[in-house]
């Protein structure tokens, strides 16, 4: 019998199943997941999974740290092209760019920060673009309920399965360092130009009775306020009400929300957009300067999500951003919704 590389698989996978004989994306990633795990190794296998219950699930992070799971360093090359393929199952083609733009940026900072000899060998080890770290949760199974994680030095990336078809894919962090590329071949890459540029647009809109209240510090915060929380409730709802922004301010927010939801395959940034426009007011809030190059901050948020964007260290060249599920963040909204059930039979 005829048998296909796991690659190759993989990629049937994910073909067969956008064209729509399979059409729910907990489906297809259980399908990649699991043709990811037929390619390690026992010891491999043991590093990448964990019980669905287990701690290490909400254990996430956006800084160069020690990590549970397996790093795409100690993989083949076909198992990396197996990890970008599950990578794949939960973004759209806009956010797939940036998290492979973010990962390579590892070898900018390497560059920079080991130019002189004898700082090669840590500036490596704490640069590296293949420290990022693949991790699945339960069994992925196309009707059960299940999780995984891709994640490593500013990105995380966590995706939730319940039942098969109903998913969270928060909380979702992308950040880059350089915010944009000032030498080099790669001069003015900007990975996440477009959040900055879509939220200095919309405050530079603001007339002044608008701004004052949108304004909530002068100073930008160091870092996002939620920063990497396992949990986050609302933060107070400083700052404009879309009810009170025009009609093209209002477009321009939501600019900023498609920015970040669009990230997301479309199934998933179709069913948030569903749940924010049927949950009320959406605000606007700003910290900091105005121009290119000032310490800036902004959020949106509404009943149910929070975006937060800052851009202070390096000289406002190093940004952070996020979006949250107050209530969803790996799938607990679902979840508890789940164990209830099981609960009542």
């Amino acid at each position: 019998m005829f048998r296909l590389p796991l690659v190759s698989l993989a990629c049937a996978v994910v073909f067969s199943l956008s064209a729509g004989r399979a059409h729910e994306a907990g489906v297809q990633m259980a399908e990649v997941a699991n043709v990811f795990l037929l390619s390690l190794n026992e010891e491999q296998k043991a590093k990448a999974t964990f019980k669905f219950e287990d701690e290490e699930r909400i254990n996430w992070h956006f800084i160069p740290r020690e990590r549970l799971g397996l790093p795409m360093k100690e993989m083949t090359p076909q198992q990396r092209l197996l990890a970008h393929a599950l990578m794949n199952t939960g973004m759209g083609f806009r956010g797939a760019a940036k998290a492979v733009t973010i990962m390579s940026l590892e070898e900018v900072l390497f560059q920079m920060e080991g130019a002189e000899e004898s700082k090669r060998a840590a500036a490596r080890e704490k640069r590296d673009p293949e420290k990022y770290f693949v991790s699945i949760f339960g069994t992925p199974d196309p009707k059960g309920t299940w999780g995984w994680r891709i994640e490593g030095h500013h990105m995380s990336l966590n995706f939730t399965i319940k039942d098969g078809n109903l998913l969270r894919a928060t909380p979702s962090f992308m950040g880059t360092n350089p915010g944009e590329l000032r030498q080099g071949p790669l001069t003015g890459l900007r990975v996440l130009g477009k959040e900055e540029d879509l939220g200095r647009e919309l405050v530079k809109s603001l007339d002044e009775a608008q701004f004052k209240v949108a304004l909530v510090d002068v100073v930008a915060p160091k870092e996002m306020l939620t920063e990497a929380a396992k949990k986050v409730d609302p933060l107070k709802p400083e700052g404009l009400a879309d009810t009170e922004l025009n009609a093209v301010q209002k477009a321009k927010l939501r600019e900023i929300i498609d920015e970040y939801l669009g990230r997301l395959r479309p199934e998933i940034a179709a069913e948030t957009w569903a749940e924010i426009e049927k949950s009320g007011p959406v605000f606007f809030a700003w910290a900091g300067g105005k121009e290119r190059g000032e310490p800036h901050y902004y959020r949106v948020q509404g009943k149910t999500f929070l975006i937060e964007y800052d851009n202070v260290q390096g000289q406002a060249n190093h940004p952070h951003s996020v979006l949250r599920s107050f209530d969803g963040d790996f799938g607990r909204d679902l979840l508890a919704e789940h164990y209830k059930d099981a609960h009542a039979k």
